[in-house]
């Protein structure tokens, strides 16, 4: 460890949450309909997609007509491409001549995609065609992350209504938040990555000469345009199998430092967006203040275990530091921490280290934070509004503790909030756990485990919290296609994502029909240090209830086998 590394970890965070606020205060006036900068270029675009799709943008709708619209777009998307992935070999564009997936496969990827995982248990580059790449997955990576949005503008709504049981239009609501704030941003990023060196072009792949005189094959493709939203949508699923860590994907340092900002900066900005459309910005900032803290605390905790020696190392005669197994050389230990802790954080799932080759705590580090469920800040939308799920819960609590009604925002908050509220943190330990006990009792699905012990147990738990956490890394140790982890982890995205969005949407209908309070000096403060510790207290402790056992028994107990080892091994040499 040295200022340098310390430098680049609080340099990375600055960057994501500054750029959070101009991106931010777009937002805002994109889910309030107010006039952008934009609108000279994609206001007759939206115009004319509206009239194609017979769309009336100013048609409101309660929460469960926005809820079945959300889970209408996204079947169709799922069927849509699970056919393109299934009949890939008699589409267009399809150069290296790649088959169609499997059904189990099929489904996990058009799941995967569809619900903002990008879980790949594929090598890209060779199984996938062109066409499926543009036509299947930049599409739905645009989608998806644009209907999480809109699920995060209708909650959003919710509190700054007066009385209303309209929360928004979903139509609107997606087709804004593509062309004013995804497609933007992606042209820009695209172009950056593009001028780094990542590959944009139609060629399937180029012939190159080593210096040993041997020829080699390179796959390329339209890299940089699917790399963009990648990062920015949160939806991490690499062009290639070694995602970030390829060099085609990720060139150096300052393509490194973009990604890394681009797959937390929109994340942030939907709390400052929420903050500015409800005139709550110091209460919005107190929840990107959680974000953001809790971040940097796991991006340190990933960089101290990276830097301890391994037992192997000392085995070996080998004392430096530090563990440099699975990290790229191009960015190191520092670099590396702070992209592990920011694209769990961030539910990105993109990669360019291997969690597999961790110390125990630097993975475990990562697993707890996929296991808080996709907040930190999140998928871009998802993040806030579980964020405010939490802060629901904990306003909750303090009304117990002082004897107040609690409110929220100007919002009382009963019992039907917090019941919802419960509902949509349940679902996830209840798919996380309820996956992972019936896969230890299973010897089909314990075939695919590489490792014995307490981190073969790491790897398990780690596939269904990203699953159903919409995060998509993983422990690169588990051989996740076969027909039953391809299932299981498809039906495990799918309750992370609308198991959750749907109760939402439903805290939202019941917000929004409730009159807006005026603030008195009974109101318990939701813009202090106090809430920041509150929320952060209510964030650590569901999650440590609910899966300290899975901890204890996985990268903890490793962590502890790794440290009673290195005596004995001092000894034996």
């Amino acid at each position: 460890m040295n200022a340098q590394g310390w430098a680049e970890i609080l340099l990375t965070m600055g960057l994501a949450v500054s750029l959070a606020w101009p991106i931010g205060i777009h937002i805002a006036r994109v889910w309030s309909g107010e006039p952008t900068f934009l609108d000279a270029v994609a206001g007759p675009i939206e115009r004319l997609f509206y009239r194609v799709a017979g769309i009336d943008p100013d048609h409101g709708q309660d929460w469960r007509e926005y809820a079945l619209c959300l889970l209408a777009f996204s079947a169709a998307g799922f069927m849509i491409l699970y056919a393109i992935l299934r009949l890939q070999a008699h589409l267009p564009l399809n150069p290296q001549g790649v088959r169609g997936l499997s059904p189990d496969l099929a489904f996990n990827v058009a799941m995967g995609f569809v619900s903002n995982t990008d879980w790949q248990p594929y090598v890209p580059e060779r199984v996938i065609s062109q066409f499926a790449q543009m036509a299947g997955f930049t599409t739905q990576n645009f989608t998806s992350a644009a209907a999480g949005m809109a699920v995060a503008a209708a909650f959003t709504r919710a509190f700054a209504s007066h009385g209303r049981r309209t929360i928004g239009n979903f139509w609107a609501d997606l087709v804004r938040n593509t062309l004013y704030v995804l497609l933007p941003l992606s042209i820009v990023v695209a172009l950056a990555l593009a001028a780094l060196g990542v590959p944009q072009t139609m060629a399937a792949h180029v012939d190159a000469h080593t210096f040993e005189g041997a020829r080699q094959t390179l796959a390329l493709g339209p890299v940089a345009s699917q790399e963009a939203i990648k990062q920015l949508g949160t939806n991490g699923g690499g062009f290639f199998n070694a995602n970030s860590a390829h060099p085609f994907e990720n060139p150096g340092p300052i393509s490194n430092l973009i990604e890394m900002v681009a797959m937390n900066a929109v994340g942030y900005a939907c709390g400052v967006a929420f903050g500015r459309v409800v005139l709550a910005r110091r209460d919005a900032r107190s929840l990107v203040i959680v974000m953001s803290m809790m971040v940097a605390a796991a991006a340190a905790a990933i960089y101290v275990a990276e830097n301890q020696p391994t037992p192997a190392l000392i085995a070996a005669h080998v004392r430096t530091t530090p563990n440099m197994e699975g990290k790229e050389v191009r960015f190191g230990a520092p670099a590396t921490a702070a992209f592990a802790a920011m694209t769990t954080g961030a539910s990105a799932g993109a990669v360019n280290g291997m969690h597999e080759s961790f110390t125990p705590a630097g993975g475990g580090v990562a697993l707890f934070l996929v296991l808080l469920g996709d907040m930190l800040p999140g998928g871009v939308g998802v993040g806030i509004y579980r964020m405010l799920v939490m802060a629901l819960v904990a306003v909750f609590l303090a009304g117990l503790l002082v004897g107040r009604t609690p409110e929220y925002l100007g919002k009382k908050i009963g019992a039907r909030e917090i019941k919802l509220a419960m509902l949509a943190s349940l679902v996830l330990s209840a798919s996380i756990l309820g996956f992972s006990a019936a896969a230890t009792s299973l010897a089909l699905a314990l075939h695919s485990i590489s490792a014995p012990g307490a981190h073969g147990l790491t790897e398990l738990v780690y596939a269904y919290a990203s699953a159903t956490a919409n995060n998509g890394s993983s422990f690169a140790g588990l051989d996740a296609d076969t027909p039953y982890w391809n299932t299981t982890l498809g039906i495990a995205m799918a309750f992370g994502r609308f198991g959750a969005a749907v109760p939402v949407l439903a805290i939202a209908g019941s917000l929004a029909a409730k009159p807006k309070l005026a603030t008195t000096t009974g109101t318990f403060p939701t813009d202090g240090p106090l809430f920041v510790g509150l929320v952060a207290a209510v964030i650590l402790i569901l999650t440590g209830l609910q899966y300290f056992p899975a901890l204890a028994l996985g990268p903890i107990n490793e962590h502890f086998e790794m440290i009673a080892a290195q005596p004995i091994r001092a000894a034996q040499r």
